[in-house]
């Protein structure tokens, strides 16, 4: 039995006397809607009301509920819908997918897929509540004719554990729904931040769906936080109408011509008001510029510009209500599922356009920039500054009215600061077998060394790498610095794999073998081990043996009279400067700083 002291009890019972600030709603007022698109919510009475429906889309089911509704609905579907389980959480939940389809029991490969996944984000389960009331539209209510030119394949809930870590305080920024998911998974990692590095078995099992399908359109659907303005719906793409950095131009062109005329199209006949996805530079100061920054490898639209598969994230506006967000998802999940049928064709080239692209150089490293890329009208809500006494500086106050006169915005996107020229292929030794299977698990062709093989290969030794100063993700990162590039004879254990780089994914290979690349597995933390020297000599031997040397060759003389100079520190400290002799001897640990993957340069 838990025991209250009577201090605390007295203080429980002063708080409850009050009301609590955060049970009133401390969000800003939401501009007035009513959109064509709620004719799309079913009547009380239907048999085939979804969980959220029955209360107004102002909240959303438990797993359970979210489960029980499916399996009713695809018992009902009379064989347009399956649902298959692709996956285990870590707490041991099914992870579901579902598959709509008028093919039976065997997908025709000819026909172009939609992947949509929902809750990578569990807060943000708008695609939850829209994906189920469109599969009960195809499946009941006359929409099946969505289903003859495309497949449609739907994860509800992507990230199933995060989910049932269920309440009303998990979103701050979010208007609905009441009961909201955790942002992160039970392993404490975020989703939408493991398509490169792979560390969680949900990302893993993702990746086995995408293989399977290999989509000809995948959508991620989030709900964004920052400034407010009068879009309800948000949504883009690596290079949207040219404004940033992309890998896939063909895919790039196909989204902006095919896909976003019809989906805005489709959103502003219901109502809705749909915008570029943008985050301001400075969320306090809202008319100072919008960044377009080009994605990393760990977001899925980074991704999805590395392995060529056409990938929108969709991204609903926080502030606006629930009941609003799902019908526009609703909306542009089922205009997507049209333009996919209509021009699958088209998506596919576009694919197999990029799968046969060898960049001569592949950009790794990206630096903010201050020259603006382009200017936008912008649809702002009015607001006011303030001077806040809890934060002792400047705030900001939305006041829910859409602004009469549209903003110019100045847009500005993130530079490539380091560029790589892709090897002829990498090995990775037998040692690394965690790299070895992830490489796999994304799909990268690969020839495993059956005998020991002496190749000559291009190793780098990272002499300035630098240990962050603190965890992310579940890793300690490490900045690879400026590589030093050494030629050796290498030779590679069974077990060892020998990754080309002239394959269709062969631009994420590099992504992820280069250590300088920002998003690669030693930019993660996946080799603390070159970090680590191995050996030592005591005193009594390196220094005689130092002052030999510095007999012995006049500039090793020089170079060591410069450093003393030069650094202070390093001049006073007896290690230091046997420890910089050390280095310079065969007793030294040849491998300490070397990156162990060999790239093979012809």
């Amino acid at each position: 039995m838990r025991i209250v002291s009577g201090a605390v009890l007295a203080a429980l019972i002063s708080t409850t006397a009050l009301a609590a600030p955060w049970d009133s709603d401390i969000l800003p007022p939401a501009p007035s809607w009513k959109g064509a698109s709620e004719k799309l919510v079913a009547k009380p009475n239907d048999p085939w009301i979804t969980p959220s429906e029955k209360t107004g889309l102002t909240d959303s089911p438990s797993y359970a509920e979210t489960r029980a509704y499916l399996e009713r609905l695809v018992a009902a579907s009379n064989g347009l819908l399956k649902l298959e389980v692709f996956g285990k959480s870590p707490e041991g939940r099914d992870m579901l997918v579902v598959i709509a389809s008028k093919d039976g029991a065997t997908l025709d490969p000819n026909k172009p897929v939609l992947l949509a996944q929902a809750g990578i984000h569990p807060g943000e389960i708008d695609g939850k509540d829209a994906g189920l009331m469109l599969l009960r539209d195809i499946a009941l209510r006359g929409k099946d004719k969505l289903l003859d030119g495309v497949n449609f394949v739907f994860v509800p809930i992507f990230s199933v554990d995060g989910h049932e870590r269920a309440g009303r305080f998990n979103r701050p920024n979010q208007r609905g729904p009441v009961i909201q998911g955790w942002r992160h998974t039970a392993q404490n990692l975020n989703l939408n931040r493991d398509y490169g590095k792979l560390d969680s078995p949900e990302m893993q099992a993702m990746l086995g769906l995408i293989n399977r399908f290999d989509p000809a359109l995948y959508m991620d659907i989030h709900v964004t936080d920052g400034v407010d303005y009068q879009y309800d719906i948000t949504y883009g793409w690596e290079g949207y109408l040219g404004r940033s950095f992309h890998r896939s131009p063909a895919i790039t062109a196909w989204l902006d011509k095919s896909f976003l005329p019809a989906t805005e199209k489709a959103l502003k006949a219901a109502g809705h008001i749909p915008g570029e996805l943008i985050f301001a530079k400075d969320d306090r100061k809202p008319k100072e510029g919008l960044t377009v920054d080009p994605s990393g490898l760990r977001f899925s639209t980074g991704f999805g510009d590395a392995r060529h598969t056409p990938t929108v994230l969709v991204e609903n506006h926080s502030l606006k209500p629930y009941r609003q967000r799902v019908l526009g998802t609703y909306v542009l999940l089922e205009e997507s599922l049209r333009v996919v049928a209509r021009d699958g064709a088209g998506a596919k080239a576009a694919m197999a356009a990029d799968r046969t692209l060898r960049p001569a150089e592949v950009a790794v490293a990206f630096e903010p920039s201050d020259k603006p890329v382009g200017q936008r009208p912008f649809l702002g809500i009015q607001y006011e500054t303030y001077e806040s006494p809890a934060s002792g500086g400047t705030e900001i106050r939305w006041l829910g009215k859409p602004d009469p006169k549209p903003w110019i915005e100045t847009l500005y996107a993130a530079q490539p600061s380091l560029k790589i020229t892709p090897p002829v292929a990498y090995y990775v030794p037998a040692t690394k077998p965690q790299i070895i299977e992830r490489l796999r698990v994304h799909g990268i062709q690969m020839q495993t060394l059956t005998a020991p093989q002496t190749v000559p290969v291009d190793m780098l030794r990272l002499p300035a790498a630098k240990v962050a100063p603190r965890g992310n993700e579940g890793h300690v990162q490490i900045n690879a610095g400026k590589a030093v590039h050494e030629t050796r004879n290498v030779t590679f254990p069974i077990g060892s794999v020998r990754v080309p780089t002239d394959q269709p994914l062969g631009e994420l290979a590099v992504l992820l073998l280069e250590p300088e690349s920002e998003e690669s597995f030693f930019a993660w933390g996946f080799f603390p081990e070159i970090l680590q020297r191995v050996e030592y000599i005591e005193g009594y031997a390196i220094a005689p043996l130092a002052e030999r040397m510095l007999a012995a060759d006049p500039n090793l003389k020089a170079e060591f009279d410069a450093k003393l100079a030069a650094e202070p520190e390093f001049a006073k400290s007896q290690d230091a400067r046997l420890a910089w002799f050390y280095a310079r001897t065969p007793y030294y640990d040849e491998r300490h700083l070397l990156y162990p993957v060999g790239r093979q340069v012809q």
